[in-house]
């Protein structure tokens, strides 16, 4: 490792290549003309966004018809000017969602191709001969029909229910003995399901919305690729490779929405898969009730089997389609931890929706929401795929509608990036919020919404961290084991806060695609020390002989088992009653990557390498900042670089026996990296040489004027402007202002400006010179050298949410404070 190479990646990291854009979802939903789609591509262009997903959506204009000439026309020419510039593109695959039906032409093509599900009919039986008529439809097929007896309204008896066999379509039954006996009919049948459309009348529940297909009928989902994958390189096939690189699909729906209800995911003949994975025709009650011990097993086959199918009938086709046309497929399934499913995907995917994970109420380490973040990095990892992606901000503002801040929005990258999601695809960049376009999923997360102008920033963050998460490997020494749906949540809490990186590890790839050396697991260049697991009944018999083989070779194996009594096999593993012990266990055994003094639960930490380089990425996922040491096993010449402003500097702390310990100091909603060459001498400073005192000079909350807006004129104090008369329901810019006398004696090295609270954009000039802007808290600004002995003009121009316009909210909004000029000095100590 040389010099060059530390100073190479650090100027690929302050300007990073266009590849590691944002690629948003770009609504298509309006009378389109290629005028405008031109001229919001240079938009995008203008702002470091190179690239996005043409996503056709509710409300495009009945004369441009999904995948129409006219609509392909618009299509062509947004590739070739994308081209022109050198941007990316992403092909959506459906009109709109959820994937698969090619917005209804699926099943127009063949109405045999609707989506299919499972009915079950439940005929209570009275005394005596029971006897009533089979009644299908064209389109229905009988698969089975049982006598059960019932315990309960939900459980029936484990005994071997009676299989009836319909005569000229009469079912006739008589009852064996005394108690509560029904009859189970269950119908193979379409499902109703549908998918939203793009036009007016397509939407759920309306009378246009478009026929979900089958998508475990491998010809109704070749019928799809015909009809959209063809269709899409029959036009633009010479960027396919080039500006084009992949392929979106996007949660499809085995039954569709709006489907009938409490039907099972169904396909015709599907018995058969079912039976040959051991489930047999008198197991069907148990999708529906309790039936004992059997219960578990038996659904577990059948999702089982349905995942394997939908795996070969439509993930599959598509991957393989795509790989043989020289893109990668990419999207997400519907489920957050649907981690096996993404097998087949070259860039696998997740998307954070609907608050689902937030900064409130520990959302972002509790529940299997919060799983969704690993769940696309590391079946990338295990993997071999160089990018993930996730498909970021639907729906997530904290009262829905436009509440959405810029706070939450980098809160958000934060908690994707340091999880090692390394591709953003922000949803969503509206062509037009005209009318009832803009409650589409709001908000508008680009070119309709305040942080607009700023957007360079955002998406210079998004490609340096964007850049770090790529073709570098994370430093994680823990697997936690997980299933193809099932990624444990409360084992890893305490790892998170305790920065013990893990990655989950699938169960199939344990034993398919792992090798044992040394008591050490490996998988695609990833070594484990340790596995950790959380339900291990779940486990198939070839994991646990597995697992034997690496606790014999002195691998390390925990598993939380409740109350800490044996409910698996024994092979030497630690088994641990309460979670809590975990990260105690693991340290003790593994000793520290990095460590945090004082201990902060809410600080997440992740090692990459890139290069021989090691990066530590720091991330403060709570409201308060933190300050104190991070104590690193590497060391080596250290630098602090800030992705959000590109800064590169020197690191303060000391070398220790191994590795070091950096002083840092990291804000609320802000993410540090420390850059370690551990082929360099640690050059940090002594950090016990100089320290800073803070003063206040002045507290300057009260008597600004205000300049512009809606009201003008003094305020004696600093309320949301909320509150004001007439502007309880406005969005946009005031601007206040604001003169401050320094005497010459009492002028500092160096001053800071605290604005206090603020909503939420925020604009400073002092003395006519730009300082800059804020978009969240802390609204602190450096001022260095602008102000001057005399009098200072403060210039605040302050953004608020469109909330209070679209939603008819009443967010605070404006600068609230208290505002203080402070004064740094260093002193010795």
């Amino acid at each position: 490792m040389t010099m060059n190479t530390f100073e190479t990646l650090k100027q690929q990291f302050i300007a990073p290549a266009a590849e590691f854009s944002p690629i948003p979802f770009w609504f298509w939903n309006d009378e389109l003309t290629r005028e405008e789609l031109i001229r919001q591509i240079h938009e995008f262009h203008s702002k470091g966004v190179d690239g996005f997903v043409i996503h056709p959506r509710m409300g495009l204009s009945r004369q441009i018809p999904y995948l129409s000439d006219t609509y392909m026309d618009l299509v062509e020419a947004a590739v070739e000017e994308a081209a022109r510039l050198g941007m990316s593109v992403i092909l959506y695959d459906e009109g709109m969602y959820p994937s698969g039906s090619a917005c209804g032409l699926v099943v127009k093509h063949n109405p045999d191709y609707a989506s299919r599900g499972l009915q079950l009919q439940e005929i209570p039986c009275e005394k005596g001969i029971v006897s009533f008529p089979i009644q299908l439809s064209s389109e229905e097929t009988l698969v089975s029909v049982q006598a059960v007896k019932k315990r309960s309204e939900r459980e029936v008896e484990e005994i071997r229910p009676i299989t009836l066999v319909p005569e000229q379509n009469v079912i006739s039954f008589t009852l064996p003995d005394e108690g509560e006996w029904s009859i189970l009919v269950f119908v193979d049948t379409p499902s109703g399901g549908t998918i939203r459309g793009v036009h007016e009348g397509q939407d759920d529940g309306e009378p246009d919305a478009p026929l979900a297909a089958d998508l475990l009928n491998p010809d109704a989902v070749q019928t799809f690729i015909s009809l959209t994958h063809d269709r899409y390189y029959a036009r633009l096939n010479r960027y396919f490779g080039t500006t084009i690189f992949a392929m979106f699909t996007d949660e499809p729906d085995l039954l569709g929405r709006s489907h009938k209800k409490d039907l099972k995911p169904w396909t015709r003949s599907f018995m058969n898969d079912l039976q040959a994975d051991g489930m047999q025709e008198k197991d069907l009650a148990a999708l529906w009730f309790e039936v004992g011990d059997a219960t578990e097993r038996t659904r577990n086959v059948y999702e089982n089997a349905v995942r394997n199918r939908m795996s070969r009938t439509y993930y599959k086709p598509l991957s393989d389609w795509c790989e043989a046309h020289g893109i990668g497929l990419t999207g997400h399934p519907a489920a957050s931890d649907d981690i096996g499913l993404l097998e087949h995907f070259h860039i696998p995917g997740q998307d954070v929706v609907w608050r689902y994970i937030a900064p409130e109420a520990d959302k972002g380490i509790t529940g299997v929401h919060s799983t969704m973040g690993k769940c696309s990095s590391d079946a990338a990892r295990h993997r071999g795929r160089r990018r993930n992606l996730n498909e970021s901000f639907g729906v997530c503002g904290s009262e829905g509608g436009w509440t959405l801040t810029a706070d939450n929005m980098k809160w958000y990258l934060d908690w994707l990036f340091v999880r090692g999601v390394n591709l953003i695809s922000p949803h969503a960049f509206y062509y037009s919020i005209r009318g009832a376009r803009r409650d589409e999923r709001p908000p508008d997360v680009g070119p309709n919404n305040i942080w607009w102008s700023e957007y360079n920033q955002i998406s210079s963050y998004i490609k340096r961290m964007s850049w770090l998460m790529t073709d570098s490997k994370n430093g994680a020494e823990v697997a936690v084991l997980a299933g193809a749906a099932y990624l444990p949540w409360r084992i890893v809490r305490p790892l998170y806060e305790r920065q013990v990186e893990f990655n989950y590890l699938e169960e199939s790839l344990l034993n398919n695609s792992c090798r044992c050396t040394d008591g050490m697991l490996e998988i695609a260049d990833y070594r484990y020390k340790a596995i950790v697991i959380e339900d291990g009944h779940r486990l198939e018999p070839s994991s646990w002989q597995w697992l034997e083989r690496f606790a014999e070779q002195g691998g390390y194996i925990v598993e939380l088992s409740g109350d800490g009594s044996a409910r698996t096999l024994n092979i030497g593993q630690a088994r641990i009653g309460k979670v809590e012990k975990i990260s105690e266990l693991l340290l003790s055994r593994l000793g520290s990557e990095v460590a945090l003094e004082p201990a902060a639960s809410t600080i997440r930490i992740s090692r990459v390498t890139k290069d021989g380089i090691h990066f530590y990425v720091v991330v403060n996922e709570g409201e308060e900042p933190y300050e104190g040491a991070i104590r690193t096993r590497h060391g080596g010449q250290t630098e602090i670089w800030n992705p959000w402003t590109g800064e590169c500097g020197q690191a303060n702390g000391e070398q220790a026996a191994e590795g070091q310990n950096i002083v840092i100091r990291i804000e609320r909603r802000e993410c540090l990296i420390l850059a370690v060459d551990p082929q360099a001498s640690f050059n940090g400073s002594n950090t016990e040489s100089t320290a800073r005192e803070i003063r206040t000079i002045t507290d300057l909350s009260e008597d600004w004027q205000v300049i512009d807006g809606p009201w003008t004129g003094e305020r004696s104090e600093l309320t949301s402007w909320t509150g004001w008369s007439g502007m309880e329901h406005y969005s946009g810019t005031v601007t206040y202002v604001k003169e401050v006398e320094l005497e010459e004696d009492t002028l500092a090295t160096e001053y800071k400006l605290d604005l206090g609270d603020a909503h939420e954009l925020v604009r400073l000039e002092v003395n006519d010179q730009v300082i800059g802007t804020r978009m969240w808290k802390p609204y602190v600004f450096e001022l260095e050298q602008v102000l001057k002995a005399g009098v200072n003009r403060l210039r605040i121009s302050v953004t608020n949410s469109l909330a209070n316009r679209y939603d008819g909210k009443s967010l605070p909004s404006g600068l609230i404070g208290p505002v203080r000029l402070l004064a740094l000095q260093e002193r010795e100590t």
